[in-house]
């Protein structure tokens, strides 16, 4: 195969983004904030998830994005004019996070990278005493997960992480009453992941792109020569990168699980799953899984159930979860939740709208004030476990034993081998935050 042709390489990104920025530039906003009243921020990661981020960050009154970072040089000054029209100014652009740590005038970092720089960059924003707003998964592992948490305590962070449910209003609403006993004693949640993903075809290896820092966009991963599909859609179904949809829509609904079971660490899980729909693909990670997680002291078990190869939704949602008590059941999703009683009667069928824009809010008075917030790194930490736990059984081929007070699994070299991984280079999580 011939290298990718920049044409090609951008296309996806630019079109997408552009439609994107154009659709949301027709709504008002409101006014800025004083400057001695906004919030600095540096955006690391201008595809998908990091474009969407920047733009409704720069649409809020509290921030101003000063600077956006990607290793993809080309991706900079298009991206920069579209800030510039939703802010009035244009943020600086950078092609190296370190730049960004080094620059005393911005408050906090956006880390919308993929998945695998996640832990590092956090770590990192900590130390160079900036806030860090990180996207989920929260890291490729356990130990970084783990390492994150300890920077941010060490050196006095908010650390929010993007799983945006945490303050949506109904979901903080329905979790409140679960807890308050509305549906009786909870001993099961399932959390729900239904969506039709795609096959994606080997290719060759190839030339990296001009203006395409590939030895940073790899960072703490193995090297590996460039091929398009690590650095495009393909990079979250390799475990080198990616956690799989588990590990990223995935993560949303098990944490809306655990936080309305009130748990935290799982004693046991074990998971089944299997390359169905997409074998003969160059994805490691399943298309099919059923995992289990058992919370002895709270007399609770949460059941995650993923299918990738369907368009076909349960209990109405593509992604959703459900909580079953022994007076009725809640099943809840981003457009609407529902409440079914005794004999089976629907006593609630609500529709609703859901917004990013109140977690972003949330992170940026929790700066201002110190607060913790909505999603403090340690509840990203615990829900991002349990989806490392669960694609550690699914890998091992067995069921898990995991220990709350060590973090590792009991006898089992194999499994506790997969907890952490070296690094690579001067791109190495620290033993010592």
């Amino acid at each position: 195969m011939r290298g990718v042709s920049r044409r090609v390489f951008l296309a996806g990104t630019a079109s997408t983004a552009a439609a994107s920025w154009a659709a949301a530039a027709v709504w008002p906003r409101p006014a800025k904030a004083a400057p001695s009243e906004r919030l600095s921020l540096c955006v690391i990661g201008i595809r998908g998830r990091g474009a969407g981020l920047a733009r409704d960050f720069a649409a809020l009154p509290e921030a101003q994005v000063t600077h956006i970072c990607d290793v993809n040089e080309p991706l900079l000054g298009p991206f920069a004019q579209q800030i510039a029209s939703i802010q009035k100014t244009a943020p600086k652009p950078l092609t190296d996070l370190r730049r960004a740590l080094d620059d005393k005038s911005i408050d906090a970092i956006v880390v919308a990278t993929p998945d695998h720089w996640h832990a590092l960059a956090t770590i990192w924003g900590c130390q160079a005493g900036k806030h860090v707003y990180v996207e989920k998964p929260i890291s490729n592992n356990v130990f970084e997960g783990r390492q994150m948490v300890a920077a941010a305590r060490k050196h006095r962070r908010v650390v929010q992480v993007g799983t945006q449910s945490r303050s949506a209003p109904h979901y903080r609403e329905v979790i409140d009453m679960i807890r308050g006993g509305r549906i009786g004693k909870v001993h099961m949640a399932k959390a729900f992941n239904s969506q039709l993903r795609r096959k994606v075809p080997a290719v060759a290896d190839s030339a990296v792109p001009t203006g395409l820092n590939w030895d940073i966009w790899q960072g703490p991963a193995p090297e590996r020569p460039f091929n398009a599909n690590r650095y495009t859609y393909g990079w979250r179904w390799l475990w080198d990168y990616g956690t799989g949809d588990m590990g990223n829509d995935g993560v949303h609904d098990l944490d809306i699980a655990r936080w309305g079971l009130g748990v935290d660490f799982p004693t046991e899980v074990a998971c089944t799953g299997d390359k169905l729909a997409f074998a003969g693909d160059i994805q490691e990670t399943p298309d099919t899984q059923v995992a289990t997680y058992k919370f002895p002291d709270q007399q609770a078990m949460l059941v995650y159930e993923q299918r990738l190869w369907t368009p076909y939704h349960q209990e109405g949602f593509e992604n959703g979860a459900v909580f079953y008590g022994t007076d009725g059941y809640i099943a809840i999703g981003r457009r609407s939740w529902r409440l079914v009683e005794k004999r089976n009667k629907v006593a609630v069928d609500q529709p609703v709208q859901f917004a990013d824009t109140p977690h972003l809010q949330n992170f940026l008075s929790c700066v201002k004030s110190g607060a913790t917030p909505n999603c403090d790194i340690e509840e990203g930490y615990r829900s991002t476990l349990l989806a490392h736990l669960g694609n550690l059984s699914f890998r091992v081929g067995r069921p898990l034993r995991f220990d709350r007070d060590t973090h590792s699994i009991p006898g089992d070299a194999e499994a506790n081998s997969l907890l952490k991984r070296l690094g690579r280079k001067e791109f190495v999580i620290p033993e010592q935050v």
